[in-house]
Order: C-alpha cells, then sequence, then structure tokens
C-alpha cells in the first residue's frame, strides 16, 4: 500500500462482486457463441498433403462452421501444417483429377457454402505447389525481443543422427524435402556432410565477402587446360552463383571437397577453420598463378610486421619484416589466470615487448657482447580484410589435456586499429622479399606468437643503426591517417564446443542491407546485435583458473574486420555486370536445377511398392521393386511387371495379371476385373512411402482361366491326406468366405477336389504350428472356428473307421503330427580313413555282411516282416541289451580303472562290438531303425543346451513326397504300445571314472558340459526298468549326391527325421552309416556362416534345428557328463609365431592336472611327433595369445581351475626342472634391451617369491650381470609378445616406475606371463645416420607388420588437413 492513498482504496466485497459480475458476463457470452455454432452448419475439410511424399500419408481435419470465409481456411490450413500462407495451393480431391481442377483463391472472402462446400459430408481437398514451387516452411520471426528466439537462432542447432560434431553441438534435424525450401532471408544454406560445418562456415563467410566474390567471378575456367572436377577455383565459382541463385534452402558441398581431392572419409574429420584457411589459400594461390588473381589473397588479406631485438647499450637494432594472414590473440597470457578483457587489450598484450636480461642476454653485433636487449613485435601494415582468430584453445599441463578457454572477450563493431601501428617503422627500409611460409594452425601451435612461421631469409634479417640513419630515403604515408585505419566487422566464426570437438556456424553481416544473419548450415535466420554479443563468452564472478569450465561453450573464435575504406570497399555484381562466363554459368545452373525439380516431382508421383512372382516354370518366388508412376493405368503398369521379372520368353503377357497381395500372410487379397485403364494411383490409394501390401504378378497357363479374387475373401490351402499311402498331398489353393458354415465349406472342397465326398469329409485346422483342430461343428461359420486371411487345412474321406475314434488318438491325428514334426537335415559323413578302415568292417560283422553305407541304405528300405516280427525283434534284443546294460554296470562298480581308462583318440579304442552276442545281427540292425525314444517330457535338462545358440524354432512341414507310400515301411506307426525300455548301454564308463572325486557332487552342471548321455544307463533307475513311456520317432536316411565342390571321398545322407527325438537317439540312428558306435562319433552342427559347434546334449531333441539344416560327423570320441573339449596349444616364446596349434584333448571334471598330462603324452607323441617326459613341460592358462597362470601338477580342475566348452591351455616344453612350485611364486618372461646395439634379447623366465620390485632387480641383475643400482625396467604394453620397434622402446616407455611392488598402478603385474623389459642406465643409446635409421625403420616396420602383435592403445589422432591440388591424395603436393 503506498501512503497517503487509502482513502482510494476499493472495499474488498465490491471487488470480489465485480469479478464475479465479469466472469458470468464471459460466460454468457460464450454460452450464446456455442448456441449459434451449435444451429449454424459445419463443414467437414479434409486436406492431404501431397507435396512430397514424406507428408502424402498424412491428413489434416478441420470441421468449420459454413460461415468461415476462404481466407480464414487457408490461415486455418497454414497454422495446422506449419506453412507460410499463400505459398501453397488447395484444390479439390473428391475423386476429381486435380490436373484439371482451379485451385481455390486464398484472397477471397466467400463462405464455404457458397465456395460449394457440402456441410454434413467430407470435403477433400489436396494441399499442393504454388506455380511449381514447394510451400514455404513457417519460421518463427526472430525480430522479436524474446531472447529465446534469439538463443534458438544464434546457438548450434541439433540435428537428427548427426556426427559433425558432439552429441551436445549438433544442427537442426531435417530431412531432403526440408532443403528444397528457400529460406526467407533470400540466402541459401550449406548441407552438412557429416563433420564439414567448419567448412559451411569459411565458404559462407568468403560469399559474403564482395571483394572476394567479385574476383572469383572475374577469373574464366579454361576446361581445356584443367578437369573442371579438380578445379577448386571453378567449384567455388559455381558454389557462389548456386548461393546466389538457387531456389533450395540448402546446396551440396561435395562438388567443392571432390575438387580439394578428399574422399567421403574426410567428411568424417572435423578441422580448424583457420588451419582450413591458410591451406585453402595456399591452395588457391597455386591455382591463379600466372593469373589476373595471382595476387588476390595477399591483396586481401596479408600484412606486414617487424620483428626487432634493440640493445639497451648503444641502441643498435637488428629487424626483421614478415608478413601474415591473420593475427593470434591469446585468450589468457600464460600462468595467469586472468584473461584479457578485450581485443584491443589482446593487440597491444601482442606488440608489447620483452626485456633480454640475465641468461637470456642479446648478443649485439655493435658492442661485441651480450647486452640486455629489448624484443618485440611492431606493425607496419595492415590488410585491407583484417583476420584475427581468438586463441581458445590452449594445453593444461596438470591434466595433460587440451583444453578450451571459454573466458569472456569482447570485440568491437568498429575497430581503429591505428593505434597499433608504428608509423616511424615506415621509414625503415623494407624488404619485399618476406613470404608468409603456412604455419601450423592454432591447434598445434601453443606458444604466444604469431601462427606464421616467419621468413628465414638472411638478406632480411640485418642490423640497421637507427641512430645514423640519415641516409635512408624518408617515406611518406599519407594514408596512415588515423580515419583511414577503422575497421569494421562483418564475419564472426562461432565455435560451440569443447576441445575434443564442437560445432562451428558464421553470424555474417551483409553488405547490401547492413542486417546480421546467422549461417547455420543449412539453416539461415535473421540475427541482432544482441546476439553478436552472446559470442564474447564468459560467465558472471570469478572461478580461477578454470572460470571458463563454468562459462558458455559457445563463443566467437575467428573475427574478420574490413577497412572501411570508400575508395575500396565494393558492392556486389549485380546480375546484368556479370561476366559473360557467369552469366553462361548461371544458366547451366538453373537448367541442371530445374532438371533436377522436374525429376523430383515425377519421383513424388511414383508409387514404389513391392512385386513378387512365382516363376511359371522355376517355380521359385523372385522379388524386386515396382516403381510406376501414379497417372499410369494398371495395363501399362503389368506391361513394366511383366519386362521387370524377365518373362517375355517363358510366358505370353496376356498370360499375366497383377492382383493385391500380402506376402506376410501368403494371402492373395484381391483382383482388378475390368480395372485395365485405372491409375494405379487410384488403385494404391494414392502415392504413399510405404505400402500395407504387395502386388503379385499372377501368371496361367494359356488353356487356364484367371479366377477372380473379391475383397472379404479367405485364402484356404487345402492339403489331402491319404491314410493307406500315409501322404499328404501338395496344397490346392480354395478362397472361401469368413460367413460360410463348415457344412459349406466341405461343399466346396468337395466341388474342388472330386474324388473327396462331403458326407465323410473330415477338415482339420492347423491355426499354428503344431495346433490341430478338428472341425466338428458342422453349423459353425469358418469365422468362429478361428479362420483369418490366408489358412491351411488337412482333409480326409476314407471308408475306414478311422473318423470313430478320437482325434488325438487317431490315424490321421499321427500322421499329421508326424508331417508338422518331421525335418529334412544334410549329414556329411567322415571320410573312409585306414585308421578307421578295421573298426568300421568289424561293426559291419557284428551287424551284418554289409559292404558300403549304400548297402546300409537299402538295408534301412528293407520291409521289416521279411526278418522277423516286429514283437519278437523287440522282445529279444531288449532284453540281451538290458542285460549287457548291467553287466557293464556291474563292471564299473567292481573298479577295475584299468579296464574303463581310454584315450581321446577314437583310434586307440577296442571296439566293444566284439562282446555283443547274435542280438547285434540282422534283425537287430533294422530294429536300431525303429528305435524308440523315451518321453522328452521325462527328460527336460535344467542345463542349457547347444540348441540354445540357435533360437530358430522350426515352423515348417515337409513337402508330400517325404511321407510318400513308399515310406510307410520305415515307421511303426500301428506297433504294439506296450513299454519297451531303450536299446541302450553300450558304454557307461567314463575315461576318467575312477578320478573322479567327491568334490564335485552336489554341483550344479554349467551349460558348457557334455549332458548326461541318454544312450547308457540314464535312461534306466536302478531297477533297470524304463523311466518314462516311449514312443515311435520317425526316422529315414538315403544316399543324397551333393553338389561338386564338397570334396572327393565325401559321403551324404538325406535323413528325414522327427525332430523331437533325442540326440542320442539320432546318432545311435547314424551308427550303421557312421560304421562306428555313436560315442565314438561327433555331431557338428553347420550354421549360415559354415562355423561348426559340436552338438554335446544328448537329452536335447532336434526342436532347434529347421529343414535343409547341415550335420557334419567326424570321428573320434564323444564328451560324457563332466568332460570337456581343450584345444592344447604350444607357447614358443621366442618365436615369431609365438602360439602354435598341436591337438585336442579331453579333461574331466576331478582330473589333477598332472593325470591330464599322463593322458597328453601319447597324444603328443602320436600326432605331433613330440617325445616328451612328464616333468619337462607344463601347463598354464591362455588368454587370446597372452600366456597366463601357470598351472601346477596338483592342481584339479573344476577345484582349482575353473574350465569351460572349447577351452584352451598353452602347453610350455621346459629347458629344465619346473621352477614354479607354489602358487605364491610369480612367473615373468623378461627382455633385455641393449641400446648401444639397438637390439633386444631373447625372453628369459624370472620366477619371484613374492611382488617385491627390489627382488625382480636382483632377478634381473644376477641374469644379466648389470649391477644392481644400473637396473631399469618397464613393463610391456599390449598383447604378448608386446612387440615394440627397436626405434621407439628406449624413450616411448615409462621407464623406471616408481614403485615397491609389482601388483600397483602402473604395472598391476598381478598373474604370471607378464612381460618386462630391462636395461643398463649406463649403456648409451646408438647414434644413427639417416641412412640407418631409414634403413632400420623399414626393417622394424616389415618386422612389426608379419607378427601383427603389437595392439596397443592409441586415441584417434587428429588427421591433417590436406588440399589436393591435381585431386590425387598419394602424390606429393607444393604446400605440404
Amino acid at each position: 500500500m503506498v501512503p497517503g492513498e487509502e482513502n482510494q482504496l476499493v472495499p474488498k466485497e465490491d471487488v470480489f462482486w465485480r469479478c464475479r459480475q465479469n466472469i458470468f458476463d464471459e460466460m454468457k457470452k460464450k454460452f450464446l457463441q456455442i448456441e449459434n455454432a451449435a444451429e449454424e452448419p459445419r463443414v467437414l475439410c479434409i486436406i492431404q498433403d501431397t507435396t512430397n511424399s514424406k507428408t502424402v500419408n498424412e491428413r489434416i481435419t478441420l470441421n468449420l462452421p459454413a460461415s468461415t470465409p476462404l481466407r480464414k481456411l487457408f490461415e486455418d490450413v497454414a497454422n495446422k501444417v506449419g506453412y507460410i500462407n499463400g505459398t501453397f495451393d488447395l484444390v479439390w480431391g473428391n475423386g476429381i483429377n486435380t490436373a484439371d481442377t482451379a485451385p481455390l483463391d486464398h484472397t477471397s472472402d466467400k463462405s464455404l457454402l457458397d465456395a460449394n462446400f457440402e456441410p454434413g459430408k467430407k470435403n477433400f481437398l489436396h494441399l499442393t505447389d504454388k506455380d511449381g514451387e514447394q510451400p514455404q516452411i513457417l519460421l518463427e520471426d526472430s525480430s522479436a525481443g524474446d531472447d529465446s528466439v534469439h538463443d534458438r537462432f544464434i546457438g548450434p542447432l541439433p540435428r537428427e543422427g548427426s556426427v559433425g560434431s558432439t552429441s551436445d553441438y549438433v544442427s537442426q534435424s531435417y530431412s531432403y524435402s526440408s532443403i528444397l525450401n528457400k529460406s526467407e532471408t533470400g540466402y541459401v544454406g550449406l548441407v552438412n556432410q557429416a563433420m564439414t560445418c567448419y567448412l559451411n562456415s569459411l565458404l559462407q563467410t568468403l560469399f559474403m565477402t564482395p571483394e572476394f566474390r567479385n574476383a572469383l567471378y572475374k577469373w574464366e575456367f579454361e576446361e581445356s587446360e584443367e578437369d573442371p572436377v579438380t578445379s577448386i577455383p571453378y567449384q567455388l565459382q559455381r558454389l557462389f552463383v548456386l548461393l546466389q541463385t538457387s531456389k533450395k534452402r540448402a546446396i551440396e558441398t561435395t562438388d567443392v571437397t571432390r575438387s580439394f581431392g578428399w574422399d567421403s572419409s574426410e567428411a568424417w574429420q572435423q578441422h580448424d577453420v583457420q588451419e582450413l584457411c591458410r591451406v585453402m589459400f595456399d591452395a588457391l594461390e597455386q591455382k591463379w598463378k600466372q593469373t589476373e588473381q595471382a595476387d588476390l589473397i595477399n591483396e586481401l588479406y596479408q600484412g606486414k610486421l617487424k620483428d626487432y631485438v634493440r640493445c639497451l647499450e648503444c641502441g643498435y637494432e637488428g629487424w626483421r619484416i614478415d608478413t601474415y594472414l591473420d593475427i593470434p590473440l591469446v585468450i589468457r597470457p600464460y600462468g595467469s589466470s586472468q584473461a584479457f578483457a578485450s581485443v584491443e587489450e589482446a593487440l597491444h598484450a601482442f606488440i608489447q615487448p620483452e626485456i633480454l636480461d640475465g641468461p637470456n642476454q642479446y648478443f649485439c653485433e655493435r658492442c661485441k657482447k651480450k647486452c640486455d636487449a629489448r624484443k618485440g613485435l611492431r606493425f607496419l601494415h595492415f590488410p585491407y580484410l583484417l583476420t584475427l582468430q581468438l586463441k581458445r584453445f590452449d594445453f593444461d599441463y596438470t591434466t595433460m589435456h587440451r583444453i578450451k578457454l571459454n573466458d569472456r572477450m569482447t570485440f568491437p563493431e568498429e575497430l581503429d586499429m591505428s593505434t597499433f601501428i608504428d608509423v616511424e617503422d615506415e621509414k625503415s627500409p623494407q624488404t619485399e622479399s618476406c613470404t608468409d611460409s603456412g604455419a601450423e594452425n592454432e591447434g598445434s601451435c601453443h606458444s604466444d606468437q604469431m601462427s606464421n612461421d616467419f621468413s628465414n631469409d638472411d638478406g632480411v634479417d640485418e642490423g640497421i643503426c637507427l641512430e645514423n640513419n640519415s641516409g635512408t630515403e624518408k617515406i611518406s604515408k599519407p594514408g596512415l591517417e588515423k580515419n583511414s585505419l577503422i575497421y569494421e566487422l562483418f564475419s564472426v566464426m562461432v565455435h560451440s564446443g569443447s576441445a575434443a570437438g564442437g560445432h562451428y556456424y558464421a553470424c555474417i553481416k551483409s553488405f547490401s542491407d547492413e542486417q546480421w544473419y546467422s549461417f547455420n548450415d543449412q539453416h539461415v535466420s535473421r540475427i541482432t546485435q544482441e546476439d553478436i554479443k552472446k559470442t564474447h563468452g564468459g560467465s558472471s564472478g570469478s572461478r580461477g583458473y578454470y572460470s571458463s569450465a563454468f562459462a558458455s561453450s559457445t563463443n566467437a573464435y575467428m573475427l574478420i574486420y574490413r577497412l572501411k575504406d570508400p575508395a575500396r570497399n565494393a558492392k556486389f555484381l549485380e546480375v546484368d555486370e556479370y561476366p559473360e562466363h557467369i552469366k553462361s554459368l548461371v544458366q547451366r545452373e538453373r537448367e541442371l536445377e530445374e532438371q533436377e525439380k522436374r525429376q523430383r516431382e515425377i519421383e513424388r508421383n511414383t508409387c514404389k511398392i513391392k512385386l513378387f512372382c512365382l516363376h511359371p516354370v522355376k517355380q521359385v518366388m523372385m522379388e524386386n521393386k515396382l516403381e510406376v508412376h501414379k497417372d499410369k493405368t494398371l495395363k501399362e503398369a503389368v506391361e513394366m511387371a511383366y519386362k521387370m521379372m524377365d518373362l517375355e520368353e517363358v510366358i505370353p503377357m496376356d498370360c499375366c495379371r497383377l492382383v493385391k497381395y500380402d506376402e506376410f500372410h501368403d494371402y492373395l487379397e484381391r483382383s482388378y476385373e475390368g480395372e485395365e485403364d485405372t491409375p494405379m494411383g487410384l488403385l494404391l490409394g494414392g502415392v504413399k512411402s510405404t505400402y500395407m501390401f504387395d502386388l503379385l504378378l499372377e501368371t496361367r497357363k494359356p488353356d487356364q482361366v484367371f479366377q477372380s479374387y473379391k475383397p472379404g475373401e479367405v485364402m484356404v490351402k487345402v492339403h489331402v491326406v491319404d491314410l493307406k499311402a500315409e501322404s499328404v498331398a501338395a496344397p490346392i489353393t480354395v478362397r472361401a468366405y469368413l460367413n460360410q458354415t463348415v457344412t459349406e465349406f466341405k461343399q466346396l472342397i468337395s466341388k474342388t477336389v472330386v474324388h473327396l465326398p462331403a458326407e465323410t469329409m473330415r477338415i482339420v485346422l492347423e491355426r499354428c504350428y503344431n495346433d490341430l483342430r478338428l472341425l466338428t461343428a458342422p453349423s459353425k461359420t469358418l469365422k468362429a472356428e478361428g479362420f483369418f486371411r490366408s489358412n491351411k487345412v488337412f482333409v480326409e474321406s476314407s471308408e475306414t473307421l478311422d473318423y470313430q475314434m478320437a482325434f488325438t488318438d487317431s490315424h490321421l491325428w499321427k500322421l499329421l503330427d508326424r508331417h508338422a514334426n518331421t525335418i529334412r537335415l544334410f549329414v556329411l559323413l567322415p571320410e573312409q580313413s585306414p585308421g578307421s578302415y578295421s573298426k568300421r568292417t568289424a561293426y559291419q560283422k557284428a551287424g551284418g555282411d554289409s559292404g558300403n553305407v549304400d548297402d546300409d541304405c537299402e538295408r534301412v528300405k528293407g520291409p521289416v516282416g521279411s526278418l522277423k516280427s516286429v514283437e519278437a525283434i523287440l522282445e529279444e534284443s531288449t532284453e540281451k541289451l538290458k542285460s549287457l546294460s548291467l553287466q557293464q554296470q556291474q563292471d564299473g562298480e567292481n573298479g577295475d580303472s584299468s579296464k574303463s581308462t581310454e584315450t581321446s583318440d577314437f583310434e586307440n579304442i577296442e571296439s566293444p562290438l566284439n562282446e555283443r552276442d547274435s542280438s547285434a545281427s540282422v534283425e537287430n540292425r533294422d530294429l536300431e531303425q525303429h528305435i524308440q525314444t523315451s518321453d522328452p517330457e521325462n527328460f527336460q535338462s535344467e542345463e542349457r543346451s547347444d540348441s540354445d545358440v540357435n533360437n530358430d524354432r522350426s515352423t515348417s512341414s515337409v513337402d508330400s513326397d517325404i511321407l510318400s507310400s513308399s515310406h510307410s515301411s520305415d515307421t511303426l506307426c500301428n506297433a504294439d504300445n506296450a513299454q519297451i525300455p531303450l536299446a541302450n548301454g553300450l558304454d557307461s564308463h567314463s575315461i576318467t571314472s575312477s578320478r573322479r572325486t567327491k568334490a564335485n557332487e552336489g554341483k550344479k552342471e554349467t551349460w558348457d558340459t557334455a549332458e548326461e548321455d541318454s544312450g547308457t544307463d540314464s535312461e534306466y533307475d536302478e531297477s533297470g526298468k524304463s523311466r518314462g513311456e516311449t514312443q515311435y520317432m520317425y526316422f529315414k536316411a538315403e544316399p543324397y549326391a551333393a553338389d561338386a565342390g564338397s570334396g572327393e571321398g565325401h559321403k551324404w545322407l538325406m535323413v528325414h527325421v522327427d525332430k523331437r527325438i533325442t540326440l542320442a537317439a539320432f546318432k545311435q540312428h547314424l551308427e550303421p552309416f557312421v560304421g562306428v558306435l555313436s560315442s565314438h562319433f561327433k555331431v557338428f552342427r553347420v550354421y549360415a556362416s559354415n562355423q561348426e559347434f559340436e552338438s554335446v546334449r544328448l537329452n536335447e531333441t532336434l526342436s532347434s534345428f529347421s529343414d535343409d539344416n547341415k550335420i557334419t560327423i567326424r570321428l573320434g570320441r564323444a564328451l560324457k557328463k563332466g568332460e570337456y573339449r581343450v584345444k592344447v596349444y604350444q607357447l614358443l616364446v621366442n618365436e615369431q609365431e609365438p602360439c602354435k596349434f598341436l591337438l585336442d584333448a579331453v579333461f574331466a571334471k576331478g582330473m589333477t592336472v598332472r593325470q591330464s598330462k599322463e593322458e597328453l603324452i601319447p597324444q603328443l607323441r602320436e600326432q605331433c611327433g613330440l617325445e616328451l617326459s612328464i616333468d619337462r613341460f607344463r601347463l598354464r592358462k591362455k588368454t587370446w595369445k597372452n600366456p597366463g597362470t601357470v598351472f601346477l601338477d596338483y592342481h584339479i580342475y573344476e577345484e582349482d581351475i575353473n574350465i569351460s566348452s572349447n577351452w584352451e591351455v598353452f602347453l610350455e616344453v621346459l629347458d629344465g626342472v619346473e621352477k614354479m612350485k607354489s602358487m605364491s611364486q610369480l612367473a615373468v618372461l623378461s627382455r633385455r634391451w641393449r641400446p648401444s646395439e639397438m637390439k633386444l634379447d631373447p625372453f628369459q623366465e624370472v620366477v619371484l617369491e613374492s611382488s617385491s620390485v627390489d627382488e625382480l632387480r636382483e632377478k634381473l641383475s644376477e641374469i644379466s650381470g648389470i649391477p644392481l643400482e644400473d637396473i631399469e625396467f618397464v613393463k610391456g604394453r599390449g598383447t604378448f609378445p608386446c612387440d615394440i620397434s627397436v626405434l621407439d622402446i628406449h624413450q616411448d616407455l615409462d621407464w623406471n616406475p616408481k614403485v615397491s611392488t609389482l601388483n600397483v598402478w602402473p604395472l598391476y603385474i598381478c598373474d604370471d606371463g607378464a612381460v618386462i623389459f630391462y636395461r643398463d642406465k649406463t649403456e648409451e643409446l646408438m647414434e644413427l645416420t639417416d641412412e640407418q635409421r631409414n634403413e632400420l625403420m623399414k626393417k622394424e616396420s616389415s618386422r612389426l607388420q608379419k607378427t601383427g602383435h603389437r595392439v596397443t592403445y592409441s586415441p584417434r589422432k587428429e588427421k591433417a588437413l590436406k588440399i589436393y591440388l591435381d585431386g590425387a591424395p598419394n602424390k606429393d603436393l607444393a604446400q605440404d
């Protein structure tokens, strides 16, 4: 309350009632409006944006009063879609050809009702291009005072998927269509190829520089002298012409970068914009030699300064004239915590001299002694275009990382440079021979001096006594008046981000309208002077040295000023002032743009849809993409599809038609009878980016007639089942309606398949994989039964009594169940090797006189009844095999480990078949072809199986020929269902049964061990009875002729098998074809990439297999429970290749390392020719190629050593007795470096009792003879053997770490196998001549490249920025 105004206060009650009355009035007004609107008819407008393919599927709905004027309709549409009103047209779309209708008037006040809009109905409108130009996207006005709007334009705009910068500093998302609309500013942006924002900023600055653009236009390209693709000035000319005349929002810069000699990888390299400026100017100078533009860069951008040293005793001054193209200004002086506040302050610091005194005294030529001196720089001449680089990138010696200084540094819009020029120095003779040699960029230069490498011309660096300069000619410089050195700012190149990466964009003032614009890649927008001030950087408050870390990361990096000189300040050339070659270039570019626009128009009106066709001869489904203009008729589209599928020589075109097709459901939706002349745009529902359906080019034979497909029909594939022949026929396609009853559907099938009467017909619907449902309700509709678009049914109409049985007990169900679960596999059998021939013969004798695999196949096909009744075979063989199993089990319990010991090599195993009696006869052979497996439900393993590698659960069924009548003898569908135990129990012993300890009891087995062998006693309880009900599994094998190239001597089998069979039973079925017992061969599954993985889960089924999978059979003992297959490699520490594969072995849980070594000795002797004693080699851990922990003889696998599937170990041959006796010891590999000889000695093992560094030094001194105090060591980097070039080892490694133990940083030596380099610190490094160094460099490079062992971490290095004048990066260039 303001004092003295109490009397003017309004009572609270009055305020309350006034507010309440106002609310009531507003509500009343709104109710009246609603009532009036409710009485007025409304018009529903549906607008489809057809201007591009991205929006053609989108529709805007407006429900407006009928009195709404057309003008208001256009405004509402513009607001909805985000276009500028007046840049698009609205035309009627109610089934009318839009080309024949005039667009609605967007300025008309005529009501919708008067404009023929129909109330209460849908009024379809198409939003189209206006006068052939796409609509302009609506952008918010940046001239408003809202800072948030300015922030959006001034900052880096996020772009989806951009990698042109870090994730925090990316540009705005855009599609190709967005770059087709020119910005409302009238300026054209540049597309960021990936990380080329720095290039775009510089190109836009050069384009907005009148003097540079006009000079570039005056240069004429001679095509006869140079390839236009590699001509940098010509491609810049084209780019500038497009920036000035194009109607697009943004244009590509790929032609310019191609002229630089860059490939696509360069677009992914971010560089410094100042570095690019220097390199591009050098390239232009090279290209413009001997032309009028030869000195253009120097005329516009080059200045001069004096680098001087003045003796403070006699006044003698030595100096040198240098040139520069830009002035690098330090943001923060070295060692200071305060940054310069402004550009002017940084310029004063730039020319501030320093005193050379003390140890830095200058030797004076006149005094002939070292004297105190003043050293500094003086500006002699400023260029017309002054470039200032703000050195925001620095190096932090505390963290040893590059940093960006975000401190605030102001810069004026007008800069007076007269205070920085030394007029007196203009009297000094100047040498014009000084040139700019092209220095490193700011990113790699950390000094406070010029970024230029100043000339070292001795003729220029001369001493002149300033006291005696009477003979010097005085040069008058009337142009050095103060007003002549006023510079105006016109370009600010901004960097947003950190020293690791970021984003560049440019703020440029147009000399045409004095307006500032933000050129941010493809986006160009107006900005204000306030936005420029935001690029000064900095933050509020002082935070010390790291204050910039809390400041905005968006700040100015390069400033370009132009001298205010009316006599020199140029304006941009007008169109009529263009040289003739530029006029013709403009015309060519316009024609190309118009052609591109027409092509885009065609693309926008082209329907692109998937096309399928079942080849009438090859019966292979072909796929392609049909691209047809929306105005093309169906007849023309059929002709295009006919040619696309190459059917000209196969079938006449009148035997083809296009139908609507659903590939996912394999469903023909509808046909297009009588619509041959209908445009494809109408048939397909318009031009869309994606369609929810496909097209099928359907074919017929000349004597056939196409069937009519109507919408609403469902497609049913009917398989006819023959119970007598036990066959399932190929499908017949029938079309039905969902509202048909089952009875009507039976009659429909009866008409299609003549020999099937409807009265006895049974229909089984397969709703999904293996889900069979008998249709028993005749009055139920197909929809109620679960029919969908595409369906699969099985029909049977036999006279047998099978239909009287319950469906799940019927012969039909069993046949369909087998049909659904049978898969076809291709099995590669092992080659006939001499080592296995005797075993194969023994097996064949035991099973009958069988000569070869083909005979085995024929024997399988033979009828069972011709040998002996099935019941007799089962009863006799079961009893004998069971007794054999029990006998072996008793033998195992007797503990006779000598009898159970086996080797892992199958060739050393005696065949147990000699012990088998007459049950292994011809009859038993046939029994094995019909072997029963226990119910898999009773044996669900808790472990993960090899089937988990591939989760492609098969949903396919075999063709009808697989289950033809000729195969009926291979199944026992009608056999007695009595419980019969498996014919198993052939070999229940493990090679390490006597070595298993109780330490592993109770442990849950891991996924990578072998599953309990279902072919042994694991499927019987203690009484010997079967553990579950049995069911018959279908199996049939026959020879298969593989394709050429499979290898001579290989035999293939094509196996049809029920995938519910276990792997153990499957292997037993394969025994006759392999020739050895199932325990003596391995099964490998072959994947698409030809990788093989062993299947070891014997209790797992083949459910993860699918049709046409390949299996490879390899001879060798299969794994049993608790066993692991181990790959053994030899460690050769001093060989070029230190890792050599030896053999595959089998280790078991509970086995000691010494026991595994005992089993390896005979295998090493026989397979590798290595004669070793057990104490002269060791096993150790292998990690990639690195040797690790040494395994001691008493270690037990799974207790002391973790072991897994496909494990790998090193075998290392010892020179003497094993030194490693305890786990507390540490074995390292040492290697001496001899710098005086530039070579490395071989590896020597050092065994330490502790992790003490002192002990390591003592051991190294002991084996080398180097005094203890002179030992220096370092840990090797990378993968064993930690190879490094002898040119780098002396200085690149961190020698002699200051630690007392080995298990701390930076060593981290906690396990055996670490590599230690050591040297004598008193030994001097060999001095090499250039020739010796080059020769050694080539030799080392070749050695390291061959070994391929140098795998060290190295951060991504910045790629040097180069422009290749001839477009070839592999040639030497002058500017390099």
